[in-house]
């Protein structure tokens, strides 16, 4: 049985083009430090992708059994190179409107599949 989960986010940039071509740059291979790829990998996310459209980001994340958010929340809160990437990224990202507080990549809901029609 898989127990694998898939979870899509979004969240917005500045829509700034210098903005939004730094933001790029620092999603580039090797751009994110170590120690942020390594919180994402040991927090139990198997993949992860992030597709720009203008200036909306959605995140595409696929997570095993063991992914717990608190924990990982817990975890990067307490970790300095995580908190520095997080504070960097935060001078491109802008909250969505309806996204509750202290809220920034905001969960959507599935409402349609194709394997569930007839």
């Amino acid at each position: 049985m898989n127990l694998a989960m898939r979870h899509i986010l979004l969240l917005d940039l500045h829509d700034d083009p210098e903005a939004l071509a730094a933001y790029r740059h620092w999603h580039r291979p090797g751009g994110p430090p170590a120690a942020v790829n390594r919180s994402i990998r040991e927090a139990g996310i198997e993949s992860m992708e992030i597709w720009q459209a203008g200036d909306r980001l959605v995140m595409v994340m696929e997570t095993g059994a063991d992914f717990d958010p608190d924990a990982k929340r817990a975890r990067d809160a307490a970790d300095p190179d995580v908190q520095a990437w997080e504070r960097l990224m935060d001078g491109f990202q802008r909250r969505l409107a309806f996204a509750p507080e202290g809220v920034k990549w905001v969960p959507t809901e599935r409402i349609y599949s194709l394997d569930e029609q007839p």
